[in-house]
């Protein structure tokens, strides 16, 4: 069961390290997911990109994969709102409906798996 973890714990860092860089090599993609009143768009997209990537490293580092899986579980709900916006929204973020409607089942997910890992590395 240990390595099953160990495997999904692997997959999420990937996958959460993949999601960081691409608000460095697509920062115009992520403009529309910060809302208007904040200032400092694009600040916010690079600094969110380089929680995602110190997250998703540490998470594979043994050491500290509580940490990091902690800090996912509460990014991922920070998130969450923008998802459910996007699914109600006329002009979704993400491009369509269709992928909004996808992608708030995702975030659930990727809290769930967050918090199980969370909970299996103390």
């Amino acid at each position: 069961m240990k390595l099953f973890w160990n495997i999904l714990r692997v997959i999420l860092a990937i996958f959460i390290l993949y999601a960081g860089m691409q608000h460095f090599m697509k920062p115009d993609f992520f403009n529309a997911f910060v809302p208007d009143f904040l200032i400092y768009k694009t600040a916010i997209i690079y600094v969110s990109g380089i929680i995602e990537v110190l997250l998703a490293i540490l998470l594979l580092i043994p050491k500290y994969k509580h940490i990091a899986a902690t800090g996912i579980f509460f990014l991922m709900i920070f998130f969450l709102p923008i998802h459910v916006w996007d699914v109600f929204s006329e002009t979704p973020a993400i491009g369509s409906h269709k992928a909004a409607i996808i992608r708030l089942p995702m975030q659930f997910v990727l809290i769930a798996l967050a918090y199980k890992l969370k909970k299996n590395n103390k």
